[in-house]
């Protein structure tokens, strides 16, 4: 089958602002959250009410050419993230190549900064090839010198577990009060996401909780807590030491689904990390604009419901 399109991936070039010079790689690849949605949305806000220029990676059907969630082994592009000052990833369950890989480990060993979403922290699974250099960032890891792998050794936390009610309870997120005047948090309130509250065990590294997931009983964001089940970090800060003298900075959360981020209060924490990361600190308003840039009607989170037919282009503004 011929491909129908050329282009592997997206680029939005920043329109002016702060974040002008700065470049933001965002890394898509799930089959469960719609990253491939969600994400370019964000990269519009971003380029286009901020001045970064992003681009957007996908996990991309080699046949086709079309953007498959389900395609683990193919993210074309990543050598992008050589000159980039950020890099933006929501990831599931990804087994790339390795030629690939060594592009996500040279980026964070370089000591450049990463904003981890949902499944992040069961980024990568090596099921075929258990002997790549990369096999230890598998998820999955028992070994002691590098257990649980990527999410757990770099993010902070691997996959532990659904907290709240898969599909039936959501998140209610509330600012820790300690961090309440952290720059990433600045105009931030009122986060809801109808995603559910992730377990999450004890934080590994230097990590700092911005944000508390309160499990709310329906998806419905008025509804009351679960008084039952505890809080759980669902956004948080972390170091991981890159080197003799460098260290990459992670701020990780566990909410991000495409529905996720039709609420303002995320978008404008992840719009304002993206600032924090680059060294664009002072540049943080109030409120940040995170008003959406053109249309967004996200899909709804579940296996199998991703968009068929879509190309990279077709994210095009």
């Amino acid at each position: 089958m011929v491909r129908k399109r050329d282009m592997d991936w997206i680029t939005y070039k920043g329109s002016g602002g702060p974040g002008s010079g700065k470049s933001i790689v965002f890394v898509s690849g799930d089959e469960e959250y719609r990253s491939e949605e969600g994400l370019p949305m964000l990269a519009k806000i971003l380029s286009q009410n901020h001045g970064f220029n992003c681009t957007v990676l996908f996990s991309i059907n080699d046949e086709t050419g079309e953007i498959d969630p389900e395609t683990v082994d193919n993210i074309p592009g990543l050598r992008s993230l050589k000159d980039a000052d950020l890099m933006v990833m929501l990831l599931r369950f990804r087994e790339l190549p390795d030629e690939q890989m060594a592009h996500i480990i040279d980026f964070i060993d370089a000591g450049k900064p990463v904003i981890a979403l949902r499944t992040s922290t069961h980024a990568f699974k090596y099921l075929k090839d258990t002997e790549s250099p990369f096999a230890k960032y598998d998820c999955e890891n028992k070994d002691p010198s590098f257990l649980g792998g990527f999410g757990r050794q770099i993010l902070g936390e691997a996959w532990a577990g659904h907290h709240g009610e898969h599909g039936v309870e959501g998140t209610r997120g509330l600012i820790d009060s300690q961090l309440a005047n952290h720059p990433v948090l600045k105009g931030v309130s009122d986060i809801w996401a109808p995603t559910d509250v992730y377990a999450v065990g004890e934080l590994q590294g230097n990590s700092s909780v911005l944000v508390w997931g309160q499990v709310i009983s329906s998806l419905e964001p008025s509804d009351k807590p679960n008084s039952s089940k505890t809080v759980m970090p669902v956004a948080w800060l972390n170091e991981y030491p890159a080197g003799e003298k460098s260290a990459s900075t992670v701020l990780a959360t566990t909410m991000g689904a495409s529905v996720d981020l039709v609420n303002e209060g995320l978008r404008r924490l992840l719009i304002n990390g993206c600032y924090w990361l680059t060294g664009l600190e002072n540049e943080i308003e109030i409120e940040s604009n995170a008003t959406i840039v053109g249309e967004y009607q996200p899909t709804f989170y579940g296996f199998g419901t991703h968009t068929r037919g879509v190309y990279p282009s077709d994210h095009s503004l």
